[in-house]
């Protein structure tokens, strides 16, 4: 029996993991596709007069069980892959993208909906019902609907070859990372912090080692870059960091980077743009490559100038140690965490004991109850991993959502932070509430202990569970983060804003062994040092985003590795700082569309989030239940039932400038 078209009897309808089995999930597939197909030609077929519910209804329920497979199997595949998992996503991908291209092609069913459209003013639609029509029909039209023979047969070609590029991208991203290590001997652990060892130790467990070794995963490199004062094993490390994608091994991904910006700029021209850029935003908030630029280009300079000017005082420090030559990009954390420490007194392995994983869970917890009444019960499993935690999320005892966490790194899931939604809200059919995952890559330990960074991203990823745990709409379509990408941001970096609010941290913030709290001193300190480094942090983002633009907003370079040194050149990108994410490990830009032209986007949401959380503070109280409320009701509940423009308006009353974003990170000239 394969439990993947089984009925789903587990409590709260979760997937039955226990049961789950690889080489089930190629005929569930199957089945799936057949019978979304059958569904899909029904309603095209159609001898009825096209209305709202026996087309776009009907399309919304069309494809349930595709979403349900779907739904499981490529979280696992992100989170816990295996050789046949990453066979079947290489064989799925032009498989899923020529049904997609089967039913925006569909001429039958356009003309339905272009039918609805046309006559959509006597309706008698709901406002949502509107919306969701006007979006079935954009994305249509954006598929390629209204090309007809040999231009509707390119760009389905084109599709299909860039959903294997971009599975193709992360399967050899996924490799490098896992196939990298660097053994430590015991005398190289000397000057680590203990939090750092045991991380290397159990990263050495994990790769079958006899003793520890430093990975490629963010979470145990970045400390090990922050305190080894061995030099030449930094460099060691951080060049192998930057050049996953680009050994010119097997996981090369150079080529499939330029092949890539040239069917993407193809498929826009196909579709009678200029520039993919232009394709790619058009839907968005900013709408044009030129107000992307605009924004990024405010940040820049300040940040830029910041940057330099920190670089010289680590350079010093270098210079002070004995060392010559310039700063180099595997010096700088070394050096501004002792920096830090000389400056803000902050050690952030004294920090660390302090923020462990179950106390900083227990705050993100907190905080959504005190600001939408949110209870968290967990759960036993099984769950897909033995990892991951569950809990039931309810709301005055009534059931909200499931909410799973994955949280430590491992070889077979890929690096950053995620979430995911393994079944989405909507009220259509069936109130189905949603199943949402954080998926993080934490250093696993005896507990587990966060930097403060860590700690961000905890409380990042969380904002995005709550924009789909929150999600209070009809239709799947416009369900929970199913928004404008220059807006998906907005929840989860507003919710970082509460990990900053003292009296969170000084009720969570407590020593895992004595469970005493942060001592008051270390508190104000940390928040002092809220906008350490913010110079760096803000360049290597925005040079990546600037990269990403160039790319996409004019002709696609023969060699994307030399466009971006233009860019970088151009702009004056300081030596001692790289892109956040160079072009082969880029996976934001390049596994899938997801970001492409779009990586600006967290810099766009954080011109908002700024101003949002401000909202909060005009009233002299951070869990203000008013303020909350709003947020609630026009962005976390709304989903993409309006444009974001409109949300966000009616939530703060207006749009906000860029100000309140460089004050924020500290980039603000003194007046």
């Amino acid at each position: 029996m394969n439990a993947l078209l089984s009925d789903w009897t587990a409590e709260f309808g979760l997937p039955p993991f226990a049961d789950l089995k690889d080489h089930d999930f190629a005929p569930a597939f199957d089945a799936a596709l057949a019978e979304a197909r059958e569904n899909i030609a029904a309603i095209a077929d159609s001898p009825d007069t096209p209305t709202f519910a026996n087309t776009i209804e009907a399309l919304e329920l069309a494809e349930g069980l595709l979403d349900r497979v779907s739904g499981v199997f490529y979280n696992l595949a992100g989170a816990d892959s295996n050789d046949t998992r990453e066979a079947l996503m290489r064989d799925l991908a032009p498989k899923l993208s020529a049904f997609s291209s089967e039913v925006t092609n569909n001429k039958a069913l356009f003309s339905r909906i272009e039918t609805l459209w046309q006559s959509r003013q006597t309706l008698d639609l709901t406002a949502e019902q509107s919306r969701v029509l006007e979006l079935y029909r954009q994305m249509f039209v954006r598929s390629g609907a209204n090309l007809e023979g040999e231009q509707a047969a390119r760009l389905t070609e084109v599709k299909s070859r860039l959903a294997v590029l971009g599975t193709q991208f992360s399967q050899n991203l996924l490799a490098d990372e896992r196939d990298w290590f660097m053994p430590l001997t015991e005398a190289d652990l000397e000057g680590l912090p203990d939090f750092v060892i045991s991380a290397a130790r159990a990263a050495g467990a994990e790769k079958n080692q006899p003793g520890p070794v430093v990975t490629l995963s963010r979470s145990l490199i970045v400390p090990f870059l922050q305190f080894s004062p061995r030099r030449a094993l930094r460099q060691k490390a951080y060049e192998a960091w930057v050049a996953r994608g680009a050994n010119g091994n097997a996981n090369d991904n150079r080529a499939i980077a330029a092949e890539t910006l040239a069917l993407r700029e193809e498929r826009a021209k196909l579709l009678g743009y200029q520039s993919f850029a232009d394709f790619k935003l058009e839907p968005e908030m900013a709408k044009t490559p030129e107000a992307v630029r605009g924004l990024l280009m405010r940040v820049w300079e300040p940040a830029r100038k910041k940057a330099l000017s920190d670089a010289a005082i680590l350079e010093k420090m270098l210079h002070a140690d004995g060392l010559s030559g310039p700063l180099e990009p595997w010096d700088w954390r070394y050096h501004s965490e002792k920096r830090r420490k000389a400056e803000h007194d902050l050690d952030e392995a004294a920090l660390k004991p302090y923020l462990s994983l179950n106390a900083m869970l227990a705050a993100q917890f907190d905080c959504a109850n005190r600001l939408f009444g949110l209870e968290f019960h967990e759960i036993e499993g099984p769950f897909y991993h033995p990892d991951v935690r569950g809990w039931e999320v309810t709301r005055n005892g009534i059931h909200v959502a499931v909410f799973l966490g994955d949280y430590f790194a491992r070889g077979s899931k890929r690096s950053g932070a995620w979430c995911s939604a393994m079944r989405s809200q909507k009220k259509l059919g069936a109130d189905t509430r949603p199943i949402v995952v954080n998926v993080c890559n934490f250093a696993k330990g005896e507990p587990c202990l966060l930097s403060y960074d860590d700690a961000r991203t905890l409380f990042h990823e969380f904002g995005h569970a709550l924009h789909q745990m929150l999600s209070n709409v009809t239709y799947g379509f416009i369900s929970g983060t199913s928004v404008a990408r220059d807006f998906v941001e907005l929840p989860s970096q507003l919710y970082e804003h509460w990990l900053e609010v003292p009296e969170v941290l000084e009720k969570h913030a407590r020593h895992w062994q004595t469970g005493e709290p942060m001592p008051a001193d270390l508190l104000k300190r940390l928040l002092a040092a809220g906008t350490y480094d913010q110079g760096f942090a803000t360049v290597e983002f925005v040079a990546s985003a600037l990269v990403d633009l160039a790319f996409h907003e004019s002709p696609a370079p023969a060699d994307p590795m030399q466009k971006q040194a233009e860019v970088l050149e151009a702009i004056g990108m300081p030596h001692a700082i790289r892109m956040r994410h160079a072009t082969p490990h880029f996976a934001h830009v390049f596994s899938g569309d997801g970001y492409s032209s779009g990586y600006y986007s967290y810099m766009w949401s954080e011109v908002m989030d700024a101003d949002a959380f401000a909202a909060f503070e005009e009233t002299g109280n951070a869990f203000d239940p008013e303020t909350a409320k709003r947020l609630e009701t026009f962005i976390l509940s709304a989903g993409g039932s309006q444009p974001a423009e409109a949300l966000y308006t009616q939530f703060r009353g207006r749009m906000p400038g860029v100000e309140p974003l460089l004050k924020g990170r500290g980039l603000l000239e003194p007046v």
